[in-house]
């Protein structure tokens, strides 16, 4: 038997390079498969296309990613060009030779990776044969009536047949890895394995197919994690078939991933495997020259949501914009699994809160979560035209009044206030206050909402009485519509939002991972989370306190939804009792942990769980060494040495806080920075087993 090649990791410019000088990057090919290549429809896809950069710099040349055919996304994203490679140009003609469509190309993201699209359409003559041959190897009927499904083996099998046709030309070499991501992407692993092809396989699951589903019909999802009867729950649902490709899925691939260690509990029991490693997803982070530079982009943008706010408003803008914090959450309409219901639930105490108090802040909170609409509701653009009247009146009248006021300078006088403004203009500016009148509360929501009386978002702001009234400190604006920078309403878009707002709010009780929070965070905005997400677990293993550096965690996983909810007020409630000074210094923080989210790091992951796949597939040509990741102490975050930003120390009774309290506060910027610099250089530890010890459950961490 020839001797085994080594495999391990080692650092150089916080990329990874292969210490075996015998087994260059040259002698392989990586391929990610998804249906989200190229093509958008949730997380997967800005999973993929963030991980993209970081990927070819590993690979260059050698990675590709394989995705479904649509023109309409080909047209945006994809520059057509020929393979490079000669054995993928080859594969690519034997199939085409035989009526498949494949499309070849770079995807117009960072990095510029190949990307091969499978068109579904042209191949769905073989749908019979390729479902009977997938009954044959798996036991797995698919339903006609389900589209997904069969678009699924479609591509599967289009995969499969593409994966063939390349590792015949190879000569049995173990020159192919492919990365499988979610069930809509398993039946092309299933079709490789059950022919045997030299591929080392590796599937990651994003969330589980029946994680969701119960979660989302409010069943006590993780304390009964033990309880569940899989295949009935399944059936019950109608997606027995696609919970047993999933499943299949995973137990097939040499190396099975998730993306966090909550989704990783979730699996064990829903899919019956336990993760060979947890990949945590990550962000491309970009730096400013300047070190407070999203400062000032907060600043800016705040200001836009401030011209909206007053529009919206107009007639009951009786609170100071300086004083209002803009709280928000964001995501797919997913009413309890996004945490929406606690936090309207967290909102209307929190409004209790500051009344009782007395508060001179107010809370406009957005809720950005798209839903079926006829159309933009009228009285809000009304708001918005009796905005830019009252801007267009107040300019003509600055320009008369600037005028007299210039001509009487030059005069030497010190012109009479009294008679500067004339009649017409006292005339035309009482027009402009009588336009602002109104005779009704101001909206609750931007648009026509298509099910109003089924909406559970609507509902439940009538239940808890949060209709925007005068005597309320925290105000509600539900958008249910992506937001755009073309649109006539609030014309940002979303990361230009997100960085004028003050807080965003995730109280998920279903989140696999959580790209919002991870968003915010890179942007130097505050968040809160949940223990519940992967995002949250994360940063409570890798951050000494969380809430000091404006990551707050809501327990979601060991109290009761009323203890939850409660602790998610007493968080916003201390947002709103910090001064401006404090909110800064948090975001400056805040900012500083985007090392953590990183592809630069995180990427480390993946590696590894090829690294697994390689020497699982290939035992004979590779092995892993027990002690390739290096393991490293000191990663974790300290706790800022200075006096954390939250007053939760000395509750005061009111949320204000004089600023002579806030000169008082020890703190030095720099110092912190470097501290947290020197912390986030150790690499992660990965955690590999010496082979033939088995982890238990409960032992695998980021």
């Amino acid at each position: 038997m020839p001797l085994a090649r080594s495999l391990s990791m080692t650092s150089l410019n916080g990329l990874p390079q292969w210490e075996d000088e015998d087994l260059p990057v040259e002698d392989l090919l990586l391929f990610e498969v998804s249906w989200e290549v190229a093509n958008k429809v949730g997380g997967i896809y800005t999973v993929i296309q963030t991980k993209a950069r970081t990927t070819a710099d590993e690979w260059g040349e050698n990675y590709f990613l394989i995705g479904p055919y649509f023109e309409h996304n080909v047209k945006t994203q994809v520059e057509a060009c020929e393979p490079p490679n000669p054995a993928v140009k080859k594969a690519m003609d034997t199939m085409k030779s035989q009526g498949c469509q494949v499309f070849f190309g770079r995807w117009l993201i960072e990095g510029s990776p190949y990307v091969i699209l499978f068109d579904i359409g042209s191949a769905a003559w073989n749908l019979d044969r390729w479902k009977g041959e997938f009954w044959d190897v798996s036991n797995i009927g698919i339903p006609f009536h389900d589209r997904e499904a069969n678009d699924a083996v479609i591509f599967g099998s289009l995969t499969a047949w593409f994966l063939k046709e390349l590792s015949c030309q190879f000569d049995d070499k173990p020159n192919i890895i492919a990365h499988f991501h979610e069930w809509q992407a398993g039946v092309g692993l299933i079709l490789s394995r059950s022919q045997k092809l030299p591929v080392a396989t590796i599937f990651t699951t994003h969330a589980t197919l029946l994680g969701r589903y119960l979660c989302a019909a409010s069943i006590d999802f993780y304390n009964n994690l033990d309880q569940f009867d899989i295949d009935k729950e399944a059936g019950e649902r109608q997606i027995y078939h696609r919970y047993c490709m999933e499943r299949a899925s995973v137990h097939c691939a040499h190396v099975f991933t998730t993306v966090s260690q909550i989704t990783a509990v979730e699996a064990e029991h829903m899919l019956k495997r336990n993760p060979d490693v947890v990949t945590p997803n990550g962000l491309n982070v970009k730096k400013f020259s300047a070190m407070h530079e999203f400062q000032n982009l907060h600043s800016m943008y705040k200001a836009r949501i401030q011209e909206f706010v007053r529009g919206h408003f107009y007639g009951h803008l009786d609170f100071s914009l300086e004083k209002t914090l803009f709280f928000f959450i964001a995501g797919r309409y997913e009413f309890s699994n996004k945490g929406a219901d606690m936090f309207l639930e967290a909102l209307s105490r929190l409004n209790f809160l500051l009344r009782v108090h007395k508060a001179d802040v107010t809370v406009v909170v957005f809720f950005i979560m798209p839903a079926k609409t006829n159309n933009f509701n009228v009285e809000t653009l009304k708001g918005q035209a009796v905005r830019k009247q009252l801007w267009d009146t107040a300019q003509s009248v600055k320009e008369k009044f600037g005028k007299k006021l210039y001509n009487a300078l030059l005069k030497g006088e010190i012109p009479d206030l009294t008679k500067i403004l004339d009649r017409d203009d006292i005339t035309i500016m009482k027009r402009a206050i009588f336009s602002t009148q109104r005779h009704c509360l101001p909206p609750v929501t931007t648009h026509n909402m298509i099910d109003d009386g089924n909406d559970p978002i609507l509902n439940t702001i009538r239940r808890i009485g949060l209709f925007n009234n005068r005597t309320d400190r925290v105000k509600v604006i539900l958008h249910p519509e992506f937001l755009s920078s073309t649109s006539p309403l609030l014309p940002l878009d979303y990361e230009e939002f997100v960085r004028g707002c003050h807080l965003g709010v995730f109280p998920s009780y279903y989140e696999p991972w959580g790209y919002t929070p991870a968003e915010c965070t890179v942007m130097g905005i505050p968040s809160v989370t949940t223990n519940l997400s992967g995002f949250g677990c994360f940063m409570q293993e890798h951050v000494a306190d969380p809430a000091a550096y404006g990551i707050y965690i809501v327990d979601r996983r060991f109290l009761s939804p009323d203890e939850s909810c409660n602790q998610l007020t007493q968080f916003l409630y201390g947002f709103c009792q910090q001064s401006r000074r404090q909110r800064i210094i948090q975001r400056n923080r805040t900012e500083r942990l985007s090392d953590l989210l990183d592809w630069r790091y995180l990427g480390r992951y993946y590696m590894h769980a090829r690294h697994l796949a390689l020497s699982r597939t290939f035992p004979d040509k590779f092995e892993m060494e027990p002690s390739a990741p290096p393991k490293t102490e000191g990663f974790r975050y300290p706790r800022p040495s200075s006096v954390p930003p939250s007053p939760s120390a000395s509750q005061h009774s009111t949320p204000h806080h004089s600023e002579d309290e806030d000169e008082d506060e020890r703190y030095d910027e720099d110092e912190e920075a470097e501290r947290d610099r020197q912390n986030i250089k150790s690499p992660f530890s990965l955690g590999v087993l010496p082979e033939g010890k088995k982890k238990q459950h409960g032992e695998y961490r980021n």
